[in-house]
């Protein structure tokens, strides 16, 4: 019988029948790897449901299966406080230091405790922590991990996972709050950049980061897209006396597990599967970078307490790290936010663990010396704890002929001409000198706010000052945590002003990208080469990832400013701040210029403008699509002059036989653009 066949009450059945028979088949599919039919008779299921659901609008319930794609794009994730904190688990490497975590825990337990320790272990897998809440069996809410006290709300995206429960398989009244990891398969990720190759678009980089910013998309339709996975792990609502007993529980509530996890008795057998997972974790389905080993009675377990932020009865083991080998094409520092002068080895890409390494740390004037890395040596590259690349060693035979040892002051001198460096007594690192960190921090900020970069009204000197020396903020990343009552307790804020800056504050998350690359304060970067950037990249994470040879492909970039480049998102204090303004939801926009009216012209003022400062002015023009430069070139459109113009320019505008065009031949050109 049809859809239009049937009435109301037949329709009711059907769709309650087909409901449930769709619900057993994801459970059989992702829970128990079974399949019940094929996925065309799935599909043909889901397509009857929505047929009759769209006949019958009010039978549609919240935990539908056509459900899962739901509301429109948000303007923002909401803030939610966990319940309970979600903490993270302390890194061990070896199987001494194991046994020390064990020894720490039986000092704080009974001897009768002692003898009820048994081991619960699983696969640590390499996602996006996630807590799901459900309220009498239906999922109402899923938060992202965030700093651990407060996450995201993404229940709208976390209902698109094909393999979550919007209803538990079980009958449970109350609460259930679910923990797990949000990842993507390896061969769904490889199906995916194949598509995205095939379509002419850039690859993803990993698994692991495009899950996380699946997951961060407001809308919807994109985190549906993609083949995303709920990888439970944890169960904190209701309690189970065993870990062992919660993961059952996760499974008959309808949640799928690693299927890795294992219960042992003894630390011997404990090293048996840490043997085992790093001789098999490369067969695993998804991306891994450990195994966590936890006391299984949940009763020790709480009793033990937590250190910090991490619990002291569990662990993770961190598996030895994968190693490529590759060449150093060139040295350059960072200078930190401290001030601290950190040397990078820029290298030839190479995939290490699962993602592709660019660069590596290394570390200070020391550690070089003691590699004896010069630039064209071919390295050994591994990650330490999967995570932070490093060079291990030099592989001196492939050295390349006239090769010089670095010299780091020369090096110094050659990038940072403007500036002095000290390298204080006792210590390894070369530091600007004469300067704070808080001096630098008011630096930073100062520019970051300033007109040229997010022009943040309210932001200026005195303020700056104001919120450093008062502690409210310690780095950029700070100013948007700051809320109003914080910042009207400062002597300089009345409410109305406070309001003022944090409304400022906020519109700035979503400022232009040419005008967000301005702000970070590249070495060399001024707001014309950040268009170009913007342009090149359009985004933050593409030009974090771009090659020497990707940067010198734009005409207006060199040898100079590309290894500025290179090192400010080699330097992992950088990488840390741009994530931490992702997380705080700061998304710059890229806007294509190539059709704006005066793309393609470029132009140069000089003197000055009545109307429009010459900031102002320049601003215009880019708006408009035109580039901006400081010196006269034979491709330069015109020369704009205000009162008391440079000489030089206009002598050299009449030598290439330039226009020149008046303040008012300006306002005129802007306003017919």
């Amino acid at each position: 019988m049809s859809a239009k066949e049937l009435n109301r009450a037949e329709a009711e059945v059907r769709i309650a029948k087909l409901r449930e028979l769709i619900n057993d088949y994801r459970y059989h599919y992702h829970v128990l790897d079974e399949s019940t039919m094929s996925e065309s008779a799935a599909d043909s299921l889901k397509h009857e449901l929505t047929v009759l659901e769209e006949k019958f609008p009010d039978l549609v319930t919240p935990d539908s299966p056509t459900q899962r794609v739901a509301g429109k794009p948000l303007d923002k994730f909401e803030k939610v406080r966990h319940e309970r904190r979600m903490i993270s688990l302390a890194d061990v490497f070896s199987e001494e230091e194991i046994k020390d975590w064990l020894s720490r825990n039986e000092k704080l337990l009974s001897s009768v405790d002692q003898k009820r320790i048994q081991f619960f272990t699983d696969i640590k897998m390499d996602g996006l922590a996630c807590a799901l809440h459900y309220e009498n069996g239906k999922l109402v809410k899923a938060v992202t991990r965030g700093d651990g006290l407060v996450g995201e709300d993404v229940t709208m995206n976390v209902r698109t996972i094909e393999n979550v429960p919007l209803t538990l398989r079980t009958n449970v009244s109350g609460h259930v709050e679910v923990r797990g990891e949000i990842v993507i398969f390896k061969e769904d990720f490889e199906k995916l950049n194949e598509k995205q190759i095939k379509n002419g678009e850039k690859p993803f980089a990993n698994p692991r980061n495009l899950a996380a910013g699946s997951i961060r998309q407001l809308d919807p339709k994109i985190a549906a897209a993609r083949p995303l996975k709920f990888m439970a792990y944890d169960l904190i609502t209701p309690n189970k006396p065993t870990h062992r007993e919660a993961y059952e529980s996760l499974r008959e509530y309808g949640f799928q597990t690693s299927g890795e996890d294992k219960v042992f008795g003894t630390l011997e057998e404990v090293f048996g599967e840490i043997k085992h997972l790093g001789e098999t974790r490369q067969n695993l389905p998804f991306n891994t970078d450990g195994m966590v080993i936890k006391i299984n009675n949940r009763d020790i377990y709480d009793r033990l307490g937590i250190v910090g932020k991490t619990p002291r009865a569990a662990v993770a083991f961190k598996f030895p790290a994968e190693e490529s080998t590759t060449k150093v094409l060139d040295i350059v520092i960072s200078i930190g936010r401290t001030g601290a002068a950190t040397p990078v080895a820029i290298l030839d890409p190479v995939v290490v663990a699962g993602s592709t390494v660019r660069h590596a740390s290394l570390h200070n004037a020391d550690e070089i010396a003691r590699l004896d890395v010069r630039i064209g040596d071919t390295v050994i590259i591994y990650k330490a704890g999967d995570i932070i690349p490093q060079i291990k060693e030099v592989l001196i035979t492939l050295r390349p002929e006239n090769t010089e040892k670095f010299n780091y002051e020369k090096a110094l001198k050659e990038q940072y001409p403007e500036l002095e460096f000290e390298r204080p007594a006792g210590e390894v690192v070369y530091r600007v000198k004469g300067e704070t960190s808080d001096l630098i921090l008011k630096r930073s900020l100062e520019y970051y706010a300033s007109k040229p970069a997010l022009n943040i009204e309210g932001l200026g000197e005195k303020n700056v000052v104001a919120l450093v020396d008062s502690k409210l903020v310690g780095s950029i990343a700070d100013l948007y945590r700051l809320n109003v009552s914080k910042v009207a307790s400062l002597e300089r804020f009345a409410d109305l002003s406070a309001k003022n800056l944090i409304a400022a504050i906020e519109a700035s998350k979503t400022a232009p990208l040419p005008k967000f690359i301005t702000a970070l304060g590249i070495r060399h970067v001024g707001a014309q080469t950040a268009i170009s950037l913007a342009n090149k990249f359009h985004s933050v994470e593409a030009l974090a990832s771009a090659t020497e040879e990707d940067l010198l492909e734009i005409p207006d970039i060199g040898k100079i400013v590309a290894e500025s480049i290179l090192a400010f998102f080699a330097d992992e204090d950088n990488m840390k701040l741009l994530q931490e303004l992702k997380d705080l939801g700061v998304n710059p926009t890229y806007t294509d210029t190539s059709s704006l009216p005066l793309a393609g012209k470029s132009y140069i003022i000089s003197g000055t403008l009545e109307k429009y400062g010459r900031e102002e002015a320049e601003d215009k023009l880019r708006a408009l699509g035109a580039t901006v430069t400081s010196s006269v070139t034979k491709t330069t459109t015109a020369l704009i002059i205000g009162e008391k113009p440079g000489k030089s320019k206009t002598d050299k505008a009449a030598k290439l036989d330039i226009p020149v065009i008046s303040e008012q031949e300006f306002l005129k050109l802007i306003d017919e653009a």
